[in-house]
């Protein structure tokens, strides 16, 4: 028997938001589709058994990307679906981020969400339907969770907020806000900004808490119309009798450890070797009991830290809630890179090198949004010996990918346009040594690395992170957090952006959101955090190099008629080769007749351009030509003035006398200098070397030029010097 459909609807600004579940994926734990125009998403979830010695929670979010969602068939050499693409991975982080904080902390039980798009109509993007999708499915499912949680994008444009607008609208809008929360609170921010002003920002957050409340009201009525029941769970909850005991125990020497100004390593001995010490006392051989006393001792440190932040204002460093670690920058790190940036703050280090392109280098995609290339990357790499470790080296992963995502998103806005900077631009960001926002960091070694290449970016960027630790009503914010302060602390909250506004905003929460008053103070704290590592990158470098480095290519743009871009590839592209083998150019030509041609150094491009300027020219009348005859008749020569263009000259044109013989003037092969008198409708090309030996201007060769015409008496040979015959002979 054909199983039930259960549809549901709700409008969220002008878009209708249609859920559906009870055909599809029924031994999933919860499965629901959610369609908006042509989109339609899919989502599941699942959970499974305790996998033995386990003592995490094992969440994971899949986002599948299949390309025939958009009538396409995938790009690669198999013609199926390989790894993730980077916005696939970025689409299961957003929607891995919000739903993560609201799981049960004591339960270890395998939970997977794996959402597909069946549909995309490549106006309304995915990854805002994915959040939604995935939160409605765990709603419906068996799995314990404190949810749901609802999720919008926000633009700005014309300084007006639109909820969930299209790619064609997002291309215009001045901001790119995707936000998720609950009921009470937001839980995820992740933004693109056009350098707005922090009250804009929070004006932009309250707008799309109060827009996700539809969402969250229909999915609760889903639920309890629907919802399947919540399964018990084993939980795996520390004893509170043994966490009591090694509180007491460690409380004091905590506090002392914690009152000294350790390094990141120093710091990791002191307390492991307290921990170490503390286990074997208590726990002794016993495995089990090992394990739960770790646990404990972490607990611990975690409370003693914290209160130590909330009750005195002091961190693990010694800082203030305000100050940032020292900062220390440097540019030209690479002799051979096109430009590099060194930016070390505290312990963090991060070197970032720049490389610039062609066009034809431009990242090509094949994922299901509209873009089809990207002129600007950013690669994040986060190697093992940046923390001291040891691990094998397999790529790079979902943080690298989100880490490296976000920094490009904090300098798009202050790039130059392709128009007048026609570069491809790719920044690697290598991190060196990491406690604490290397992703921040990345942002300011990038806009060293720009202005070290001589990149004429509109304004310098720079990121902070902040964190909070909140117990009650009670917390403190913090500037320029540390890695343990952010592992155990209950946000991270990124901000980049120039002294003008906020270019990027990420915020990740580990408590159930935060208020808008905390999400206030924090983007304040923010700015003042910002401008003051901004003062330290400008006493490296202020702006800009006005040239660019020496190895940098140097591109020269020429336009050209579409209908001449075959002339300049020639058969097989022919011609263009044996351009860039004889100037040592890179050429790329773009459908609208722009050719893009880098060289390394001035002759090179001088020549190439020459070249297809040659190709691509068109006759002018009036204008004088050099030249090779390649056909002679009786009557007169045909010569090719340009490349591929031919036009004759009449025996009365060749000289200012009667000659009998057109082959006493110009043979096969010869070169003759030579003015164009007339084109005809059909492009048809008379000439006239007569012309250019009495220096006759062009309207006087056009009267003059009539095939058997009386030659003018009485003049003299007038100026030879422009003909350059390969035979020599003067006439």
């Amino acid at each position: 028997m054909k199983p039930e459909l259960k549809t549901y609807h709700t409008t969220i600004g002008t878009k209708s938001f249609t859920f559906e579940t009870g055909k599809l994926a029924l031994q999933a734990g919860g499965a629901v589709t959610l369609r908006v125009g042509d989109t339609v998403v899919f989502a599941t979830a699942t959970m499974g058994d305790v996998r033995p010695g386990i003592d995490f929670f094992p969440l994971t979010v899949d986002y599948e990307e299949r390309m025939y969602a958009g009538g396409r068939i995938p790009g690669s050499f198999f013609r199926r679906e390989g790894r993730p693409t980077e916005e696939a991975i970025l689409t299961a982080r957003l929607t891995d981020r919000p739903l993560r904080p609201l799981f049960p902390k004591d339960m270890r039980n395998d939970v997977q969400v794996i959402l597909y798009a069946f549909s995309t109509d490549g106006e309304n993007p995915i990854d805002i339907l994915a959040v939604n999708a995935a939160s409605t499915a765990v709603m419906i499912s068996d799995i314990p969770w404190g949810g749901p949680v609802g999720a919008v994008r926000v633009g700005m444009i014309e300084d007006e907020f639109i909820l969930n607008p299209t790619y064609p609208d997002i291309e215009y809008s001045d901001l790119d806000l995707r936000l998720a929360g609950t009921r009470d609170a937001i839980l995820m921010v992740e933004s693109g900004a056009n350098e707005i002003p922090e009250k804009t920002m929070l004006a932009a957050l309250d707008f799309g808490h109060q827009a996700i409340q539809p969402i969250i009201d229909l999915q609760e009525q889903i639920a309890r119309e629907i919802g399947k029941t919540k399964r018990a769970y084993v939980s795996y909850k520390l004893d509170d009798e043994l966490k009591n005991t090694v509180h007491q125990r460690v409380q004091s020497r905590l506090n002392q450890l914690l009152d000294q100004p350790y390094v990141k390593q120093e710091r990791s001995e002191v307390f492991d070797s307290l921990r170490d010490e503390l286990i074997g006392e208590i726990a002794g051989e016993d495995e089990a009991l090992q394990a739960s006393v770790l646990n404990s001792f972490d607990e611990a440190y975690k409370a003693v830290m914290r209160e130590k932040i909330l009750s005195e204002g002091k961190r693990l460093d010694g800082r203030g809630l305000t100050e940032v670690r020292p900062i220390w920058c440097e540019v030209d790190v690479s002799p051979r890179a096109h430009g590099s940036g060194l930016f070390t703050r505290g312990e963090t280090q991060v070197l970032t090198l720049a490389t610039l392109g062609t066009p034809r280098e431009a990242q090509e995609l094949d994922n299901l949004t509209p873009s089809e290339t990207k002129r600007y990357m950013h690669h994040y790499n986060f190697p093992p010996f940046s923390t001291g470790e040891t691990r094998m080296l397999r790529g790079a992963s979902r943080r690298e990918i989100g880490h490296g995502a976000l920094a490009e998103r904090a300098l798009v806005p202050v790039l130059p346009i392709e128009a007048d900077f026609p570069y491809t631009l790719r920044l690697v960001s290598e991190v060196l040594s990491s406690n604490g926002s290397t992703s921040m960091a990345s942002v300011c070694g990038s806009t060293l690395a720009l202005m070290d290449t001589g990149v004429p970016i509109k304004a310098p960027v720079a990121g902070v992170a902040m964190g909070l630790i909140k117990e009650g009503e009670q917390y403190a914010i913090l500037t320029d957090i540390l890695g343990t302060e952010d592992h155990l602390g209950d946000m991270d909250f990124k901000v980049a952006g120039t002294t003008k506004g906020i270019t990027a905003l990420q915020m990740d929460m580990k408590i159930k959101g935060i208020t808008s008053d905390i999400m206030n103070l924090a983007l304040e704290q923010a700015h003042q955090g910002r401008l003051h590592i901004l003062d330290k990158m400008m006493e490296t470098i202020s702006v800009p190099r006005p040239d660019l480095k020496p190895h940098a290519p140097r591109i020269t743009v020429v336009h050209i008629p579409v209908d001449k871009i075959g002339a300049v590839i020639g058969p097989g592209g022919k011609t263009i080769r044996s351009i860039q083998e004889e100037t040592g150019a890179k050429i790329d030509i773009g459908e609208d007749g722009s050719v893009f041609i880098a060289t390394a150094d001035g002759e090179g491009s001088r020549r190439a351009v020459e070249r297809i300027e040659a190709l691509t020219e068109t006759p002018v009348i009036g204008r004088i030509y050099t030249g090779r005859v390649v056909r002679t008749t009786d009557f007169g020569a045909f010569v090719e003035i340009l490349p591929g263009t031919d036009g004759m000259v009449h025996i009365s044109q060749l000289d200012t006398e009667r000659i009998d013989k057109v082959e006493d003037i110009a043979r096969v092969g010869d070169e003759i200098t030579v003015m164009v008198t007339a084109i005809d409708e059909n492009g048809k090309i008379r000439l006239s070397r007569q012309a250019v030996l009495e220096g006759w201007t062009a309207e006087e060769a056009m009267r003059r030029d009539k095939r058997g015409g009386t030659r003018p008496g009485g003049g003299g040979r007038g100026d030879r010097r422009h003909d350059r015959r390969s035979g020599g002979r003067n006439r």
